[in-house]
């Protein structure tokens, strides 16, 4: 078959599934699970990768999942990732009324567009034609909330990293893998190809202070609210030394202001991230924000503790790989509805896959409302799901088609921040320094 022939069936094969997709989008999105507790999302996942009949590992990185579909060659692999969780967001209609975890990110649709773009390669024998592998992955964790639990899973060795897709390169799952893509949900009638976004560190703060009684006796006490809003005052004041081209982010929230109303507080916790375009930036940043944090204590005679965790690398879209993928977008739905993104606030854990290995993370519409906002839904289910499957299945049979030249090509090109996983971790090990 060429390649065209193989794209249209892949597609075919589509859209004869398409209630399924669909069905386990929309099951996945009234279910939401917070990060690294993904049980029931997980389980959907492995459902699905049985009735495809295709092998997988299970419990990677606590919750995560990878399969794998062989080609009729093994020049090359494709890793095409999904991620599992969502977020807090209890004002959301699916909000569970016990976490407040809600899909308002839109990785439901992500997953149910990696089985979508798995069941267009593998029912339609697709890949049979091709000269790689793909590896199918439900990553846990790509929202890093939760930082204080977090650091208790990392205290306890449970897991090194906030984010999922650093779990699994830390586990070794990328070190065969040549090239690796994802699609992100938007709002909206358009598709985007990305360049660049933040990448940021986490800190976990607790302020100590000495309780004593609020109305009595408050000259015996340490009140650690007030260190800790000098502390957010003095970060404040540092925002205006925060170079526009490092766009540095930094908004913290406090978990916990105290215990009683009427005693003194003398535990009060904070979680922040500070963001930026480059690491130096962020370290730079981070800095400042340690400085104002301990300045705050200092004034009112009170303790902190400062824990910072690695957070995400900095994104980094591959621009070849980026073009092979509009290429495909163009085709579904008309260049006039294909946009171009450039550097972007937020941040991912892929991130960290794209300073080992070229991979590029794309935006399909079919959304409408805010992201991590309870306005967030779905729209255009054919778009969010369906162009989404697409999509990833027609650029991977342009990766590894024809002896895989397009994916090989790919990476003998890139260049690469770390060489491989080891060098990875030996960087996370020097900036956290």
């Amino acid at each position: 078959m060429d390649i065209q022939t193989m794209k249209a069936q892949a597609c075919a094969a589509i859209d004869a599934h398409r209630e399924e997709i669909i069905a386990l989008g929309e099951s996945i999105r009234v279910e939401p699970e917070l990060g690294y507790k993904e049980y029931k999302t997980s389980a959907k996942v492995r459902a699905a990768f049985d009735k495809l009949g295709l092998p997988y590992e299970s419990e990677v990185a606590l919750t995560g999942i990878t399969a794998r579909l062989p080609g009729r060659l093994h020049k090359a692999t494709l890793a095409i990732m999904g991620e599992l969780d969502a977020v807090v967001c209890p004002g959301h209609p699916q909000a569970d009324p016990v976490t407040g975890a809600a899909h308002a990110c839109g990785h439901f649709a992500q997953i149910a567009a990696v089985i979508g773009a798995a069941m267009g390669l593998k029912y339609s024998g697709v890949s049979d034609q091709l000269d790689g592998d793909i590896e199918f992955w439900a990553t846990p964790a790509e929202e890093a909330g939760e930082v204080e639990w977090r650091k208790s899973l990392i205290d306890a060795g449970k897991i090194s990293f906030l984010g999922g897709k650093q779990e699994m390169i830390k586990l070794g799952c990328l070190d065969h893998v040549d090239v690796a893509m994802m699609i992100h949900s938007g709002s909206g009638d358009k598709c985007a190809v990305a360049t660049t976004s933040n990448g940021f560190v986490a800190k976990y703060v607790h302020y100590i202070g000495k309780e004593a009684h609020a109305g009595g006796a408050p000259h015996l006490g340490v009140n650690a609210l007030n260190a800790a809003n000098l502390g957010l005052m003095a970060i404040h004041a540092q925002r205006e030394t925060f170079k526009n081209e490092d766009t540095i982010r930094v908004h913290p929230i406090i978990t916990k202001g105290g215990d009683l109303v009427n005693v003194v507080p003398a535990d009060v916790r904070i979680e922040t991230y500070v963001r930026g375009k480059t690491m130096p930036g962020v370290l730079d940043a981070s800095r400042k924000v340690n400085r104002a944090l301990q300045a705050g204590a200092m004034a009112v005679g009170a303790q902190v503790e400062i824990v910072e965790i690695p957070g995400y690398m900095p994104r980094r879209n591959d621009p070849a790989f980026n073009d092979v993928f509009e290429a495909n977008l163009n085709a579904l739905v008309g260049a006039d509805h294909v946009a171009h993104f450039d550097h972007m606030g937020g941040c991912s854990d892929f991130g960290d896959v794209q300073h080992i290995i070229p991979a590029i993370h794309p935006y399909i519409g079919g959304m409408v409302g805010g992201g991590h906002a309870s306005d967030y839904q779905v729209q255009d289910p054919d778009m969010a799901y369906i162009i989404a499957a697409k999509s990833m299945a027609m650029t991977a049979i342009d990766l590894l088609a024809d002896g895989a030249e397009t994916a090989l090509r790919i990476k003998r090109d890139f260049v690469p921040v770390y060489k491989d996983r080891d060098a990875w971790l030996a960087a996370w090990a020097e900036l956290m320094e």
